[in-house]
């Protein structure tokens, strides 16, 4: 309400100095922030992450069989961090854990970074994954092993009783 009043005032006064114009630009640029960010959550929260990751070096390149089950999604009040609830399953392991991951922005495209992140019980793993159009396409690295993933994000798909 404060910066819609300040925006007004600038307006009525005539006073389109730097200051007001930088407030109008600074207030576009956090709308559409939140709107994407908004938009980002509805996608990923209750979702299910349903496709395919190779191995490089590994095989005739045919993608093995991955899921992630994504219980909620939410923004970190600072920096670009967002806490994900979210299902692993990898190997023998099957645990759901809240994984702070570092989100950046391509534009309006959200890409899901790890960068050598240990994920308790698993290992440590670094990560690009994109997320446009209801689908995901990634590289991903665990030691010495690393590959491409790949697939589609089926929102909705998870519930409280899964």
């Amino acid at each position: 309400m404060r910066t819609t009043v300040s925006l007004f005032a600038c307006y009525l006064l005539g006073l389109f100095s730097p200051v007001c114009a930088e407030s109008a630009t600074e207030v576009d640029s956090k709308a559409a922030d939140e709107a994407r960010f908004a938009a980002f959550e509805a996608l990923m929260t209750n979702a299910k992450l349903i496709g395919q990751f190779t191995v490089m070096g590994r095989g005739d390149g045919a993608g093995r069989k991955e899921e992630y089950t994504i219980e909620s999604v939410k923004k970190v009040p600072n920096g670009d961090f967002w806490l994900f609830k979210a299902r692993m399953k990898y190997g023998g392991t099957d645990m759901t854990l809240p994984m702070p991951l570092e989100v950046k922005w391509a534009g309006d495209t959200p890409v899901i970074t790890l960068t050598e992140t240990t994920i308790p019980g698993m290992g440590t793993f670094s990560a690009r994954v994109v997320i446009h159009g209801g689908q995901y396409a990634g590289i991903w690295k665990h030691g010495e092993f690393g590959g491409q993933m790949f697939g589609e994000v089926k929102s909705g798909a998870t519930s409280a009783k899964e």
